[in-house]
């Protein structure tokens, strides 16, 4: 037994190198299916930022109170989610991320496309919530049309808006950027002649109806799909987070363009989820961005789509 022992602590020693630290996540997209529809949420990234500096109509130390009570860091990282609906017949996006305009961080649209089974070239038709390049913005790569055999869908009030208001007819502190960024996401798909605008409250396709609901933008609408006595509302930018616009639903962000408008819609957009029950798919609530809203007394909170890895995920 002594000489085992003299002979282990006689031998050298064995030591491991640590395993380095892996910086990325699973492919980013997330399915379910909604009676006999399969959708497919798509993340193109996480954006950190300074959202108690970004709200309006709140103290930014009571924006950044109600985050930490929720325990989200400052900055905090929120979601940029687009959406695909796979109806058997039509490949329909919704929304088409950022493409190079923000960065790094964002940007991923296309490769989770391509890693949850698709391609950019299947994709039948875009609708656009509004023209926000965070929205729009994946639509060109390197002014070519990234979705080659898509019709563009875009609501009439954002295509007047954003394409042909004026300079000097536009609202004062609107970031000019933006109507600069508008014009090379939508001006290919202009020039093929691939380009559909909506109407308030109207059908886009057959399946798949427009809500008017402005303020964040003039022509902001929400898309709706229902199937199997089931209904999912495709939000765009009613809320940015599912937090503190969840708790005190009258804080603005400095992105709206009507700040007032935006706090109407959201509200409406709130009172129809909670009256109806119905699925909600926010693009910039947290990855996967889908889920239900509650009332709490006065206020309001996200309770996201329980997780399924399979069948289980069928909500029909």
């Amino acid at each position: 037994m002594l000489a085992t022992v003299a002979a282990i602590s006689g031998a050298p020693s064995l030591t491991f190198a640590a395993a380095p630290k892996q910086h990325f996540q699973s492919p980013g997209f997330y399915r379910m299916a909604l009676g006999d529809l399969e959708i497919t949420a798509l993340s193109d990234g996480t954006l950190p930022l300074p959202l108690p500096e970004m709200y309006r109509d709140v103290t930014a130390e009571q924006a950044a109170q109600l985050l930490r009570t929720a325990y989200r860091d400052i900055p905090t990282d929120t979601s940029v989610n687009a959406f695909v609906v796979n109806d058997g017949q039509r490949l329909v996006l919704i929304d088409a991320g950022s493409g190079s305009y923000l960065g790094a961080e964002a940007g991923h649209l296309f490769a989770n496309l391509e890693a949850s089974g698709y391609k950019a070239s299947q994709i039948d038709h875009v609708i656009l919530t509004h023209v926000h390049t965070d929205h729009s913005g994946g639509l060109v790569r390197d002014r070519t049309l990234v979705f080659e055999n898509a019709t563009l869908h875009v609501p009439a009030r954002e295509f007047e808006f954003w394409l042909k208001t004026p300079a000097e007819a536009r609202p004062d502190g609107l970031n000019p950027q933006l109507f600069k960024e508008a014009e090379e996401c939508l001006r290919p798909y202009l020039e093929r002649g691939r380009v559909e605008v909506f109407q308030d409250d109207d059908e886009v396709i057959s399946g798949f109806q427009s809500i008017l609901r402005p303020g964040h933008t003039p022509g902001h609408s929400s898309i709706v799909v229902e199937s199997g006595g089931k209904k999912l509302v495709f939000w765009g930018d009613i809320t940015h987070g599912d937090v503190v616009q969840f708790e005190q639903p009258e804080v603005t962000i400095e992105f709206d363009v009507d700040r007032s408008g935006a706090v109407r819609s959201r509200r409406q957009a709130f009172a129809k989820a909670i009256a109806e029950g119905h699925l909600v798919a926010g693009a910039h609530i947290a990855f996967p961005g889908i889920g239900n809203v509650l009332r709490d007394g006065e206020h309001f909170d996200w309770m996201p789509v329980n997780y399924s890895d399979g069948e289980g995920g069928i909500i029909r």
